[in-house]
């Protein structure tokens, strides 16, 4: 049986923010695994795909969201996780023409490749790759804070891509024979 909640990504999902190998904690809270997943706007499947599964979450969640007010406050009053990159990160190149969800979790993400074989080489990924990601969107509640997040399952890397942050890979900066201003 399929769970309205949960979404696999298209291929050209772009990831961002890939710390994916080590929990890591912001501002003091329990570490997490996360990524930034950069979906093209023109990938009108999965856009319609998570925005389906952020309404399911949200009937699902409405006991939850209620908590102990009079109302379930109306999904367009809460937070939720689907972003629009022009709007958000408007001078970061990565996120235009993009919708955008950071995805995170408290356990480590399964990642496999292109043929499902596990990646077990970090190096293989990074911020700027393309993949698909299995990833679920829920209700929360937490000290007045209400709305929906999104959880990250597994993630499987489709292509390699431009690293984001300016970031080269040692594979690119070494690709040449170029030893010009080498023991000059």
């Amino acid at each position: 049986m399929r769970n309205p909640t949960k979404v696999i990504t298209g291929p050209r999902t772009r990831w961002s923010y890939a710390n994916i190998w080590e929990p890591k904690s912001i501002n003091g809270s329990n570490p997490k695994y996360s990524v930034s997943l950069i979906i093209p706007k023109d990938d009108t499947v999965t856009v319609g795909k998570i925005k389906a599964a952020i309404q399911s979450a949200y009937a699902d969640g409405q006991a939850k969201l209620k908590g102990n007010s009079r109302s379930i406050p109306a999904l367009t009053a809460i937070k939720t996780p689907l972003r629009d990159g022009d709007l958000e990160r408007p001078d970061d190149a990565a996120y235009a023409n993009s919708y955008f969800v950071n995805a995170n979790s408290t356990t480590a993400p399964g990642v496999v490749d292109a043929d499902r074989n596990p990646i077990l080489t970090r190096s293989e990924v990074y911020s700027g790759v393309y993949g698909r990601a299995s990833i679920n969107f829920y209700a929360y509640n937490s000290n007045g804070n209400r709305g929906i997040a999104c959880g990250l399952n597994n993630l499987q890397k489709i292509r390699d891509g431009e690293p984001l942050g300016g970031r080269s890979r040692a594979e690119d900066d070494f690709a040449t024979d170029d030893d010009d201003d080498f023991l000059d």
